[in-house]
């Protein structure tokens, strides 16, 4: 069983098509400390691509993703 990854922040993004899901975790992330953790929710299919690729650039570490039906919940790690 995979160890339970506990979220400092839970962000609702389901309903927001692309870029908005990106957008609003640049912003949420600088709203935690560098250490602390993230969730994201949403319901955007091309969220799949567009949060390892923003995570790359922004420094930040996805530490799982989860798939359940439309929802994908994203824990991304603060690094910077």
């Amino acid at each position: 069983m995979s160890e339970e990854i506990k979220a400092d922040k839970v962000m609702d993004l389901k309903g927001l098509a692309c870029p908005m899901p990106i957008v609003k975790i640049s912003k949420g992330i600088k709203e935690v400390q560098v250490g602390q953790v993230v969730e994201a929710i949403t319901t955007d299919p091309g969220s799949l691509a567009d949060f390892p690729a923003w995570a790359r650039t922004s420094g930040n570490e996805i530490l799982k993703t989860e798939q359940n039906g439309k929802e994908i919940k994203f824990f991304v790690r603060r690094k910077a």
